[in-house]
């Protein structure tokens, strides 16, 4: 199974949704991407649920020489939440990765005036929250995102994503009241091997989609 881009996985997730919408499960809902893959996996689900549509910003604390791998993650003005055994096994601490959490948290304040500017943040409280990423692997940033999310008293939290590691979903299940996920390979090792294009998408292409909801 491969998706062929973003718009694609989103569809197959809107489906899913639109028909627990239809039941009635899923009262006054937002719908909460993580920039910037995310988002275009959210707008055509926002579209089919007639729901809005924003941003959670998340940034990922990379390993020190890779980047890509997460040993932790940001969410909001919130403190990095860090996977110790992670830490154990790299030999790192919270310390040694200041530096890193500092540079992160700069990004994640300049995408958010990117993309919101003066306009505050969507109100959670009592409404079915929505957040959707384009897939998982370790998990770390869904986990920050998901944690932000709860704290601002959402009447129930759904993590959406298209393919995700079974491992890491099953961890998750305790973060969200509904994990939806269609599929879940056991070959798993990154998010870009389950689409065609894969091409990270732009602040402007971010801004178009909000701009539209």
């Amino acid at each position: 199974m491969r998706f062929r881009d973003r718009a694609e996985a989103g569809r197959e997730l809107a489906g899913l949704l639109s028909t627990a919408h239809a039941r009635g499960d899923l009262p006054d809902p937002v719908v909460l991407a993580l920039p910037r893959g995310g988002v275009a996996v959210a707008e055509p689900i926002a579209r089919a649920l007639g729901a809005p549509l924003d941003v959670l910003v998340v940034r990922k604390i990379g390993a020190p020489h890779h980047q890509e791998f997460a040993v932790g993650a940001l969410a909001g003005d919130d403190p990095p939440l860090f996977d110790p055994a992670t830490l154990d096994g790299l030999g790192l601490t919270e310390e040694s990765l200041a530096p890193a959490v500092e540079r992160e948290r700069r990004e994640l304040r300049r995408r958010e005036e990117r993309y919101r500017g003066d306009r505050p943040p969507p109100d959670l409280t009592g409404r079915t929250v929505i957040v959707v990423d384009d897939g998982l692997a370790t998990g770390a940033t869904a986990r920050a995102a998901l944690r932000h999310a709860r704290r601002r008293r959402p009447a129930r939290l759904l993590l959406a994503v298209p393919v995700g590691a079974p491992r890491s979903l099953d961890l998750l299940a305790a973060e969200a009241d509904t994990v939806l996920c269609p599929h879940r390979p056991a070959g798993f090792s990154a998010v870009g091997q389950w689409y065609e294009d894969f091409e990270q998408l732009t602040d402007a292409q971010v801004l178009a989609a909000l701009r539209g909801h």
